[in-house]
């Protein structure tokens, strides 16, 4: 999970650079095929398909139109109608809502130090974004509310596969949901990849456009689906609050956007947060 929050929190920093050429919508698209066909290849060479009773895979398609369609059209959106730093602060709420999402459905047991830990970690990782300078007001209010959205997506999402149990791995659930929800995802940005002019995308964009789709996506999202199965999804979302100190850290080598002091106490919260939650 270190791995995909390295992975995740630099992601920001690539899509920005490819989609500063290649419009937004038709960037979704094309690397939600890519990631699409990777993850049935990967399902097919590592476990083959295994067949699914029928009201398994109604529940996985269910969530990979939330987790994927409806989220990622959401996020997409959500950002281009609003700032990076709002998107930030905003999605500081997801990892509550996982816990108390799991919690009011009797998936999740929360105990006094991970709700401790999590609070701790929610507090540094608002610290962090909020140092960016976030906007709120109504020329930011559809974004804002399309990314409230997405977190309500993921949060969803998350919680099913911890509802799932071991019935499914972690590898089929990933596929599965991926596969169901990847042509809403694909028609979406479809027009703007029939008008995208290939010619003008440079080569580094799509480099940038292969990697975003096989290591944040492929990779996290299995790695995730995982923890998720091993350790619980509150405890799997706390992770998710390191994700802005990695993306700082990723603008301050890459654009040379220095981190603050709030941003530095915002990194110790977090990290004290993972570790007071992993007490008994």
């Amino acid at each position: 999970m270190l791995g995909v929050v390295v992975a995740w929190g630099t992601n920001y920093t690539v899509v920005k650079e490819v989609v500063g050429v290649m419009p937004p919508l038709a960037f979704m698209s094309v690397r939600f095929a890519i990631a699409s066909v990777a993850m049935l290849a990967l399902l097919l060479v590592v476990e083959g398909w295994k067949p699914l009773r029928r009201g398994v895979f109604l529940k996985l398609a269910g969530l990979g139109l939330v987790g994927n369609t409806v989220y990622q059209l959401c996020f997409v959106l959500g950002v281009a109608n609003t700032t990076a730093a709002n998107s930030g602060l905003l999605t500081a709420a997801t990892p509550v809502m996982v816990a108390a999402l799991g919690a009011a459905l009797g998936v999740e047991r929360l105990s006094r130090p991970l709700v401790m830990g999590l609070s701790l970690a929610v507090v540094g990782m608002v610290l962090v974004v909020a140092a960016r300078g976030p906007t709120l007001g109504t020329n930011t209010r559809l974004g804002d509310a399309l990314i409230l959205g997405a977190c309500a997506c993921w949060a969803i999402y998350t919680v099913g596969i911890r509802s799932l149990g071991n019935e499914v791995s972690a590898l089929q659930i990933t596929a599965v949901t991926m596969l169901t929800g990847a042509p809403g995802v694909i028609l979406a940005g479809l027009p703007e990849v029939l008008a995208l002019q290939a010619g003008s995308v440079h080569g580094g964009a799509w480099v940038g456009m292969v990697y975003t789709a096989l290591v944040p996506l492929v990779l996290g999202y299995f790695i995730w689906g995982r923890t998720v199965q091993q350790v619980g999804s509150a405890r799997a979302a706390l992770y998710n609050t390191g994700v802005p100190v990695v993306a700082a850290l990723t603008a301050w080598a890459v654009r040379g956007e220095r981190p603050t002091p709030f941003q530095a106490l915002g990194a110790a919260f977090i990290l004290g947060g993972v570790v007071l939650s992993r007490r008994k």
